[in-house]
């Protein structure tokens, strides 16, 4: 393995107490002849709020996995509502057609037994353990853990030893109700990834980005060891990895690293320099890893000084400063914020959470590469951020764009997984018009997980990116602006006014925002008549409520599985259409009389899959 160090200051001044940063990379010598082996599990979430689009799409990437495996590689495949099937049995991928079959027939069901689907899958894994093998359980899920195992600190720390016992987890979390806190802390824990699948067509992207790290495989279970000299101290450790202090020293866990992706270390260090010029070790970095070689298992370790150069006050003044070294780090720095201002918006402490996240945008603006659209993206990110916060318009999505920003940052230098998010945008408030006269028509589109504005007008470069303000984006929109600007660093700004294009006769000017309007009226309990084949049917949940009849003893119960209702109520729902194991979309439903039932409220229509 590859392992190079930079420093942020390569000169630091004799005789006087420094901090200086530390970007530590660990790569791939050359790509691998040959991939590992992989054994895997695939464990799909088919509680009734994955009905419809997102389960669909959660099969359709499963499936494109299936395609990606050869025959050499171990896969189960596991679905869980109440309870956790194994849909298709552990075995070698020889035969895609039968998989992809059985995948095909997932329909989705009750409640969400977290605990249940993923051990099973990880029983799975355990089956076909080999050393040599990549041996990793994929949970799929949009919910909470209602039922089985649900003390997320309980569900981590197994997390934690399974992958101590060689099986890794990678969670990816569909939509808005999630426990992306636990979905987190299981990824961290289980040596494996997190992914935010915001929008259901996202899956399939980053199915494939695991699929990439997986198939290129060259060292698991990286651990450093930083040994500091008695006149320095670890200051910060500035990823989101797990580590331990003991004493002065530091051990930090990385995890995997890929051909394709290499992991680093961002550490800052205090120094407390002594009055000699010249080179300073400031600390010994350890690291350990397993390889496979010749077919077997082999654990690798080495040791890399750091050293730093201790010089004059002008000399150190003088000293070239690396930008990569600080883009990253600022970029840590960021991520961290990001947690805090969560934080304290979790307290409900809006305005603080806000100004936390506008001093982080003060500082990156100083000093900065203004010519990098990945720094104005940024900028334009946390200044996005920070308004909805202002204006406490910090929902489920909100708070899972910052944390899912905040570990992509902390944990991978993949640059498909930064900033993405594409939550609380429009452009409904701009000035309509149908014709762009002499300004440049823009568009925006859903790009990698991420909105992204590009000119669409003769003469500019349908290629290149437009810094735009986030809250105005919206997926499908075009704009006219006044002016593009060419920035130096490959991308447009916006100068002057911005209005939406529109068909002729949709023109209209500029509107304040619009607020949301409470339901009008009394809510009324639901009347139908007929039975559950006279509903309409509908294959999409959208904003209703799903709600299920189950069998219990010699009675049809209804009860609601959709996120943030408790299934064990029981519910007035009209008899006449309790079908065993139908599923239903309602329009509402609101507490009943005591808070410890439900009531079932306006259409009612049967979910069909």
């Amino acid at each position: 393995m590859k392992v190079q160090f930079t420093l942020g200051r390569p000169v630091l001044p004799v005789s006087t107490s420094s901090k200086v940063e530390v970007l530590v990379s660990f790569s791939a010598e050359a790509p691998a002849e040959q991939r590992r082996g992989l054994n895997l599990s695939v464990v799909i979430d088919r509680s009734g709020s994955m009905a419809g689009t997102p389960l669909k799409q959660a099969v359709a990437a499963a499936k494109k996995l299936v395609g990606r495996l050869g025959p050499e590689d171990w896969l189960s495949v596991v679905t869980y509502d109440d309870r956790a099937d194994t849909v298709v049995a552990p075995q070698q991928v020889k035969d895609r057609a039968a998989i992809e079959a059985a995948l095909g027939k997932v329909r989705a069901g009750g409640c969400t037994n977290l605990s249940g689907g993923w051990l099973k899958g990880v029983g799975h894994v355990q089956a076909n353990q080999t050393p040599e093998r990549v041996n990793r359980v994929l949970l799929l899920t949009d919910g909470q853990a209602n039922m089985g195992v649900t003390d997320p600190k309980k569900l981590v720390a197994t997390a934690l030893e399974k992958a101590a016992a060689g099986v890794t987890t990678t969670t990816l979390g569909f939509g808005r109700n999630f426990n992306e806190d636990l979905l987190i802390g299981m990824a961290n824990a289980g040596e494996g990834h997190f992914y935010f699948i915001q929008t259901p067509q996202d899956a399939a992207e980053v199915f494939g980005i695991e699929m990439e790290g997986l198939s290129s495989l060259v060292g698991q279970n990286l651990v450093v060891t930083l040994k500091p000299a008695p006149e320095v101290k670890v200051s910060s450790v500035l990823n989101r990895y797990r580590f331990e202090a003991r004493g002065q020293e530091v051990e930090v866990g990385l995890g995997d690293v890929y051909a394709t992706e290499p992991r680093e270390l961002a550490l800052e260090l205090s120094v407390e320099a002594g009055g000699a010029q010249g080179p300073m070790k400031v600390a010994t970095l350890e690291y350990r890893y397993q390889a496979v070689e010749d077919g077997a298992i082999r654990e690798r370790t080495g040791e890399l000084p750091l050293m730093v150069t201790l010089g004059t006050a002008a000399e150190a003044g003088a000293a070239p400063v690396d930008g990569k070294v600080v883009e990253q780090t600022r970029k840590l720095r960021i991520a961290r914020a990001k947690d805090e201002a969560v934080a304290l918006a979790d307290k409900g402490k809006h305005a603080d959470a806000a100004t936390l996240l506008r001093d982080m945008l003060a500082e990156l603006s100083l000093g900065v590469d203004k010519a990098s659209y990945d720094i104005a993206e940024e900028m334009e990110q946390l200044a996005h951020f920070a308004t909805q916060l202002e204006k406490k318009k910090y929902d489920a999505e909100l708070r899972k764009e910052l944390r899912d920003q905040s570990y992509q940052a902390g944990t991978r230098v993949r640059g498909d997984l930064r900033l993405r998010g594409t939550a609380g945008g429009s452009a409904d408030t701009l000035a309509a018009v149908s014709d762009a006269g002499s300004g440049v028509v823009l568009e925006c589109a859903k790009d990698g997980g991420r909105l992204r504005v590009r000119p669409v007008s003769e003469g500019y470069d349908g290629g290149m990116y437009v810094q735009f303000p986030r809250s105005l984006r919206e997926e499908g929109v075009r704009y006219v602006v006044e002016k593009l600007v060419q920035a130096a660093g490959g991308f447009y700004r916006v100068e002057g006014n911005i209005q939406r294009l529109v068909r002729p006769g949709e023109e209209r000017a500029a509107r304040a925002a619009s607020t949301s309007r409470a339901r009008s009226g009394k809510p009324t309990a639901s009347k139908v008549t007929g039975t559950a084949a006279d509903l309409p049917a509908t294959t999409a949940v959208g904003n209703g409520v799903l709600v299920q009849c189950v069998k219990e003893g010699s009675k049809l119960r209804a009860r609601v599985v959709s996120d943030g209702y408790d299934p064990d109520f029981n519910m007035r729902f009209p008899r006449s259409i309790r079908e065993e194991g139908t599923l239903y979309v309602v329009e509402d439903v609101i507490p009943g009389p005591g808070g410890t039932s439900y009531i079932a409220c306006g259409d009612i229509k049967r979910l069909e899959q």
